[in-house]
């Protein structure tokens, strides 16, 4: 079946099975900031953006996006790669198989307008798991990037 959404900016037909998850639909068609992680929602991984909303793609079956906009860590470069100089400059950066989800996360709550207060950074990275390092690096390198961040 057909599924007309927008991904990063541009108009895409994608062709899906009924039983298909986003994530797979998204790598299938080259986008591969999209991990796969716990395919339990749990670990955030495979978190992108629906309608501008942090979604587990692992959970999201592909035929709900059609008519959405969806965005992957591909369509806001800037600020992914702004997020993760803070990242290294907090030593909150080891792996990084987390930081696409993570990104988008952030970003979901910088666009929300919502104050940004330990409380609002700690709803917005709920379900977001690193087994490298520990949080507190990443909620500082986060909060420096919210704080230096133009929009």
């Amino acid at each position: 079946m057909k599924v007309n959404a927008t991904i990063n900016g541009m108009k895409r037909v994608l062709d899906v099975q009924p039983d298909e998850y986003l994530v797979d639909t998204l790598r299938r068609y080259n986008y591969l900031s999209v991990r796969r992680g716990c395919d339990t929602t749990s670990c955030g991984v495979c978190t992108i953006l629906v309608d501008d909303q942090p979604v587990p793609s692992c959970a999201y079956l592909s035929v709900r996006a059609d008519g959405k906009t969806i965005t992957t860590v591909e369509g806001i470069p800037k600020h992914a790669e702004k997020l993760s100089e803070h990242f290294g400059e907090t030593g909150a950066d080891q792996c990084g198989f987390c930081n696409s989800g993570i990104a988008l996360s952030v970003y979901a709550l910088q666009k929300s307008g919502k104050g940004i207060t330990d409380e609002t950074l700690r709803h917005y990275l709920v379900g977001h798991l690193c087994r490298c390092t520990g949080y507190q690096a990443q909620h500082q390198a986060i909060k420096k990037y919210l704080g230096d961040s133009d929009e």
